[in-house]
């Protein structure tokens, strides 16, 4: 006999579009056939188990009864495939209650105290105890919350206990953020007074935490997913290779530990769908406070280990067209932004006519038009990114957010065309990240002066005439200063003095004539340094500097361009303009990250020594002698870029020995000179995984050999000559061999557009 059964399956069955609800039925395990399976109108467990409005019917046996009553359905949709039967397509959903967030909220406000008594020790010794007493009772809130974030099946109780939980902890964020912000500029008077009243306040704090902790509900374990997953095992075989199961993704994130939850969720709201380098990610992690502040440690160093942790478990990838970018790929995306717009805390949207709820604290507008929309006073964070410039209207809006979120603690700003910030801005006291990126920007208003918790200024592509002020000098906190204008090399000339600033890590864009060279020296804590339009009347004070900067893991550094040999209509704008002599220059010791962006002479010696080195840029050198002579034996080497670094016509065996680049893994060559690449030796590239011909319009043969590199997933042809395409067509090209073992071929070619071709 059919063994019947009624379970709360949470599947949906069907198209990206909601089903229409059926009334209750039944179904018999085995039988299942898609027709087999309908829809119940039950919106919760006592209608579907108990309520007479609910029962099957007799007319139609031999049905599944699903019920679909959850708080989030998930539209990312994935295949399963019935042995032996046609591929069926679900929805699959489950709810993600309170628990989730509030976990995750109790572990950063701890930091968040932690932090606070670090940073102000001397404004709150006299509350220190009460503070202490508070991170305690969080520890045995946050142990219960963990409990409940792996228990998947929970009554309301425990829902709406999580709700008020996660709401107080808000609240109390809020009063410690107004009170920083208001102590700030009072008198020794006034500010006696002001932390006495937060020694009361935090003494209810503690009594409302105590007795929530009192009023913890009892939690019974339910081993709901692991039904579903057993019977899905049993009855369908997962189609992984069209798209991971969102089931897996689910139990993947419930997983998750809490700082890498609200990770995840603020870089879907800072990426969107476009990707973001990693370097971007850590400063708005930093910039956010989800990574705890540790006495003789790098927050950066922190929130790069998150970053790792998500890569590897496949929460963040690589841009498909920038190797340098990371993404979030697309079941996660929809399921982070599933629980953000279900707990109405973090709002991603694309529309700017959206109507944000008055509980959102992290707002993201990708695509934004015209406007952007009224937010509440709460805020804590906002991303705006547009597609085009808006309307002068959007200064207006802008104008109108910033006066009244005096909590912001991130504002990033891509692509508004802005040509001035509302001097409003000066007032975010608690502003920790400014990004203004694809600006008419000439100049940042005085009031930038008053950000004392500033962290990371990004002005990148800004307008032609945009100077940097001395107001940025009054920046004590700054860590990360980034600059570029589209105009001769990008250059932008900072104030003497920058080296006031001493917790700065990050420089980008600077001109460093006018003595800042001299400073540089100065500046040991810095871990990134780019410098524009470098030459000779200051080159020898830059080396000498940056040689002292033994912590330094990025450099880069670009000559200034010879506009009296540079004929504005050659694609190659630096062929005439030298580097000063590179030879006394010597790298520091750490350094990972190198960028030479201009004419060598020769190879300097010093780059075979670069034990550390793991990416290596190198723009319009226009070698006579193949770098890759030397490159090779860099022991660490996984990323090579050489656009126009070779003249050469041809690279042939001793270029690539067996063995040679033992850890590289994306090569991209771009060079108009190139015609031929005879060959490789068996052993070379050991790790390659991606290999990239841009602008190779001469190159008319891939060396023998790379029918041997058996890592190699992805050749990339951009604009090549189409006898090589043709050479290398899948169908009759002779010489495909050479590459029918790599998975993903994509060529483009002008006359033809972009060709794909997959093995």
């Amino acid at each position: 006999m059919d063994k019947r059964i009624r379970k709360n399956w949470l599947l949906k069955w069907g198209s990206r579009l909601e089903p229409k609800p059926v009334p209750v039925l039944e179904f018999s395990l085995p039988t299942m056939n898609p027709e087999d399976i309908l829809f119940s109108t039950a919106n919760s467990p006592t209608q579907a188990l108990g309520s007479a409005a609910f029962r099957p019917t007799s007319s139609t046996p031999g049905k599944l009864v699903v019920h679909t009553f959850f708080s989030i359905q998930l539209k990312s949709t994935f295949r399963i495939r019935r042995r032996g039967r046609p591929q069926l397509h679900f929805h699959f959903g489950r709810p993600l209650h309170a628990h989730i967030m509030a976990a995750s909220f109790v572990t950063l406000f701890q930091w968040r105290l932690n932090s606070m008594l670090l940073q102000e020790n001397e404004i709150l010794l006299g509350v220190k105890d009460q503070i202490e007493s508070l991170i305690s009772k969080l520890d045995a809130v946050g142990s219960f919350t963990g409990d409940a974030d792996r228990i998947l099946g929970r009554e309301s109780c425990h829902q709406s206990w999580a709700s008020e939980l996660r709401g107080m902890l808000c609240e109390v964020e809020d009063f410690v953020d107004d009170f920083i912000i208001k102590v700030y500029g009072q008198t020794e008077k006034d500010r006696e007074e002001s932390i006495a009243e937060f020694g009361n306040e935090l003494q209810n704090i503690n009594s409302r935490v105590s007795e929530i902790l009192n009023r913890r509900p009892r939690l019974e374990a339910s081993l709901m997913l692991e039904e579903i997953q057993r019977f899905l095992r049993s009855k369908f075989v997962f189609d992984e290779d069209k798209e991971t199961a969102l089931a897996s993704c689910m139990l993947n994130y419930i997983n998750l530990p809490y700082d890498l939850k609200l990770s995840l969720l603020f870089c879907c709201a800072f990426l969107g769908r476009y990707g973001q380098t990693k370097g971007a990610l850590v400063r708005v992690l930093v910039a956010a406070g989800l990574i705890q502040d540790k006495p003789g440690e790098l927050m950066e160093d922190k929130a790069q280990e998150n970053i790792e942790k998500l890569i590897n478990q496949g929460m963040l990838e690589e841009d498909e067209y920038d190797w340098d970018c990371f993404e979030v790929p697309s079941p996660y995306y929809e399921l982070s932004l599933s629980v953000m717009n279900a707990e109405e805390f973090f709002i991603s949207t694309a529309n700017s006519d959206s109507i944000i709820p008055p509980t959102a604290r992290h707002v993201s507008i990708h695509d934004a038009e015209n406007t952007i929309p009224n937010m509440n006073s709460l805020l804590h964070s906002l991303f705006v990114s547009a597609k085009k410039g808006p309307s002068e209207a959007s200064y207006d809006c802008l104008e109108t957010v910033l006066y009244n979120a005096k909590l912001l603690r991130v504002l990033h700003l891509k692509k508004l065309e802005l040509k001035s910030l509302p001097d409003e801005v000066g007032k975010l006291v608690n502003l920790r990240y400014l990004g203004v990126r694809h600006s008419k920007i000439t100049e940042l208003p005085g009031s930038i002066s008053n950000l004392r918790n500033l962290q990371t200024l990004d002005i990148s592509w800004s307008g032609y005439e945009f100077e940097l002020s001395n107001g940025v000098l009054n920046l004590a906190q700054l860590r990360h200063l980034r600059m570029f204008r589209p105009r001769n090399d990008g250059e932008v000339r900072v104030p003497p003095g920058i080296s006031r600033l001493r917790n700065l890590q990050t420089l980008e864009g600077i001109y460093a004539g006018g003595g800042i060279a001299k400073e540089l020296g100065n500046m040991t804590q810095l871990r990134s340094l780019e410098v524009r339009c470098l030459s000779d009347d200051h080159a020898d004070e830059l080396y000498a500097s940056v040689t002292k900067l033994t912590g330094l893991r990025n450099l880069s550094l670009t000559i200034e361009r010879n506009r009296i040999a540079y004929d504005s209509s050659s694609s190659l704008p630096y062929e005439n303009s030298l580097f000063p002599c590179l030879e006394s220059f010597s790298p520091p010791p750490l350094l990972e990250t190198l960028k030479l962006k201009g004419c060598l002479t020769e190879m300097p010696l010093w780059l075979g020594s670069m034990e550390n080195l793991t990416k290596l840029y190198m723009c319009w050198s226009h070698l006579s002698e193949n770098p890759t002579t030397i490159l090779q034996f860099l022991p660490n080497l996984k990323y090579l870029s050489m656009f126009h670094a070779y003249k050469g016509k041809r690279m042939e065996r001793e270029f690539f020995r067996a063995g040679g680049f033992p850890k590289l893994e994306y090569l991209k060559i771009d060079s108009h000179n190139l015609v031929e690449w005879t060959e490789m030796e068996e052993g070379a590239l050991p790790c390659l995984k991606e290999l990239r011909f841009w602008n190779c319009i001469r190159l008319m043969g891939l060396p023998e050999g790379l029918q041997h590199v058996a890592t190699l997933q992805k050749l990339v042809l951009f604009n090549v000559h189409g006898d090589l395409t043709r050479r290398l067509n899948p169908d009759g090209g002779p010489q495909n061999y050479k590459i029918k073992h790599i998975p993903l071929v994509q060529s483009y070619v002008r006359s033809c557009g972009w060709m794909v071709w997959k093995t």
